[in-house]
């Protein structure tokens, strides 16, 4: 399977008591397919996965694909810390016919090279289904280095990396190494790099509420090979990746993101708390900068 373009880690919508507004999650899935994303991934981070229940996750994913029906790309995510629980949403991906499912390392519990290939191996037996890896060093607590992508790369399943540690080195390890493993941009404010080494498609938070800014850039670059219009909108976002990283506050801008494209997302669960008042106008007034400026960069 070829991973083409930008696939958004949908947000899941709250409540202000925390429950989940199913209703909201299907606005905000028709939204992004009337936008023109290439892929959805239910059960990411930035759709709170680790603070929903299993029962909620399997519940949510049999959602997205009752509300997709095949119009569009769907992943579903397996990371968990148990083994058993990942095994549990790869079997169910595979029921509800799921299109691929995300397989990252087991937080927390840090194993070797070899039992985290072993880990994913177990859940790709459970689904038999195209495998997006996840590479995040930063929460998981270790990295998916060559040991373990030569044990997983003897199964097909395998087919991409979303490459999210902020090593620009892995980049080219990647590209270099291991050109069968398709490399998927998982780091923004490296969209630009990632797409001069040949990664085809970027898995981006930010476009739950700016698909067109995002999808621009993908064609600049991988589309027309046009880098120097790709710079320049690049240039355009990184305000926004600079906002988006600081302060652990990923989830709240994109949630306020979406907010004020007039998709309901409501609050973050705990333990995460809503943007105070300056972190959503500082939100505002960079993305009211870079609508325009890319608009103006799309249009000559």
């Amino acid at each position: 399977m070829k991973f083409e373009g930008i696939y958004t880690p949908v947000i899941t919508p709250h409540r202000e008591d925390g429950s989940i507004d199913r209703d909201a999650f299907a606005a905000q899935i028709e939204y992004l397919i009337a936008s023109g994303v290439h892929g959805l991934i239910n059960g990411g981070s930035t759709g709170e996965y680790y603070a929903q229940s299993m029962q909620e996750r399997l519940e949510m994913a049999s959602l997205a694909r009752d509300i997709t029906k095949g119009r569009i790309h769907l992943m579903v995510g397996t990371v968990a810390i148990r083994l058993e629980d990942s095994i549990i949403m790869a079997e169910h991906a595979a029921k509800i016919g799921a299109d691929s499912i995300l397989v990252g390392s087991p937080p927390y519990s840090v194993p070797t090279e070899q039992e985290n290939a072993l880990n994913a191996l177990a859940i790709d037996r459970a689904a038999d289904l195209p495998i997006m890896l996840y590479n995040y060093p930063g929460r998981m607590g270790i990295n998916m280095g060559e040991e373990f992508l030569d044990r997983v790369g003897r199964s097909r399943n395998f087919c991409a990396v979303k490459e999210s540690s902020g090593d620009i080195n892995r980049v080219h390890l990647l590209a270099r190494d291991y050109p069968h493993i398709q490399m998927s941009c998982g780091m923004d404010d490296q969209a630009l790099e990632f797409f001069a080494w040949g990664a085809r498609s970027w898995v981006c938070g930010g476009s739950n509420f700016l698909p067109a800014e995002h999808i621009a850039l993908y064609r600049a670059c991988a589309i027309e090979g046009n880098f120097d219009k790709g710079r320049r909108i690049m240039s355009a976002m990184m305000p926004l990746m600079r906002v988006l990283e600081q302060g652990g506050k990923f989830i709240q801008c994109i949630k306020h993101g979406a907010e004020m494209m007039g998709q309901y997302a409501g609050p973050p669960r705990p333990p995460l708390k809503g943007l105070n008042k300056d972190d959503k106008r500082q939100l505002e007034q960079v993305v009211r900068v870079l609508k325009q400026t890319v608009a103006q960069i799309v249009a000559e």
